[in-house]
């Protein structure tokens, strides 16, 4: 018996030291990646960006590839913690490049996109945009360098390396990566290593058309942060806009955009509170507005909650959209529809002109 328990207390402490050894190299290994850091601009194009022109723009978080219409995430309340298969990823990849060359847009931003991740079977998804998206220079902003989870236990999340990315059609002079803040808690440890980007394009006459690429946190204990994130950026943009600049941003907001979603798409079978509306008045006297894509006739979701495969009645709503200073009109904007087959979220797209 002395010798059964000898062993049982050998497991258990062989089993502590494994426990306490990861959590060890979880916390030393976290680090953020700082901030105004200079972004490497791939195939940049010429020219400069023109006042009186309509100018497109597509905004799709694209959920790193793996959000099929039957999947489900574990952060979510779903299962899955990778892509399906390689073979499905790599397919699903392929949709969501047609998908946005389909649009003929102009300029595109684009959340989630993984470089070189467990989740993603390590796939440099950044490939496969750009050979669908030509005659577009580009740029990729880290904001997701986690050590490796190992959670859940039977197919851990692993590490991941991804980003945003931003391409655009004109010559991009300089574009940075801007630290967001993120929370002190152990929940940075599930958040991501939260920032947006800036891309400088010149404009006929001077001036800059300065095109924001973000993805605000989700996974916070009190919306708080998604607060202060936001309100950072906007001090950016206005003072881009008091230059005399032109200023264009969009993304995902992790907020609910149109004030309550359920308005527009009705109650859903599981009631969420993660997507809480913007703070009112938070652009008041900044020479910036919200654009928020809705058709009030023929209303569609930018998300789904990723409980699991899409259904009716699966919690949907708008967190998707853009801001744009007071001298860029815009006539137009709406959700894509592409009944979350190869994400959770719908791309958006806008129609803006920047104001001689």
């Amino acid at each position: 018996m002395k010798k059964v328990l000898k062993i049982v207390l050998c497991v258990l402490l062989a089993l502590a030291v494994v426990v306490v050894g990861y959590l060890a190299y979880v916390l030393i290994d976290y680090h953020r990646l700082g901030d105004h850091i200079p972004l490497e601009v791939s195939d940049n194009q010429s020219g400069a960006a023109a006042t009186g022109t309509p100018y497109q723009i597509v905004s799709w978080n694209i959920g790193f590839g793996a959000y099929e219409s039957d999947y489900g995430f574990f952060m979510d309340g779903g299962t899955e913690s990778w892509a399906w298969s390689g073979e499905r990823l790599d397919a699903n990849l392929q949709k969501i490049a047609g998908t946005l060359a389909e649009q003929q847009s102009d300029f595109y931003i684009v959340q989630e996109v993984d470089r070189n991740s467990t989740r993603s079977y390590h796939r440099d998804e950044t490939a496969s945009l750009c050979a669908a998206l030509t005659g577009r220079g580009s740029v990729w902003a880290q904001n997701y360098d986690s050590p490796f989870l190992f959670y859940p236990l039977t197919q851990p999340h692993g590490k991941s390396v991804s980003g945003i990315m931003t391409f655009s059609p004109f010559e991009i002079t300089f574009a940075v990566r801007r630290e967001l803040p993120i929370e002190d808690s152990l929940m940075r440890l599930v958040d991501l290593d939260r920032c947006y980007s800036a891309a400088r394009i010149p404009v006929e006459g001077g001036k800059e058309l300065v095109l924001y690429n973000m993805h605000l946190s989700a996974y916070t204990s009190d919306g708080a942060i998604a607060e202060e994130q936001l309100r950072l950026l906007l001090a950016d943009m206005r003072s881009e806009y008091e230059k005399g600049n032109y200023v264009v941003g969009g993304g995902d907001f992790n907020k609910d955009i149109l004030g309550d979603s359920s308005a527009y798409f009705g109650k859903s079978d599981i009631e969420y509170n993660w997507a809480q509306p913007l703070p009112e008045g938070i652009f008041d006297g900044t020479g910036l507005r919200l654009v928020a894509p809705l058709d009030e006739s023929d209303p569609v979701p930018s998300c789904r909650n990723a409980d699991g495969p899409y259904h009716q009645g699966q919690y949907v709503l708008t967190i998707d959209g853009f801001i744009v200073s007071d001298n860029v009109s815009v006539s137009g904007s709406a959700v894509i529809d592409t009944e979350f087959a190869c994400s959770d979220h719908n791309p958006v797209e806008m129609t803006f002109t920047l104001e001689p």
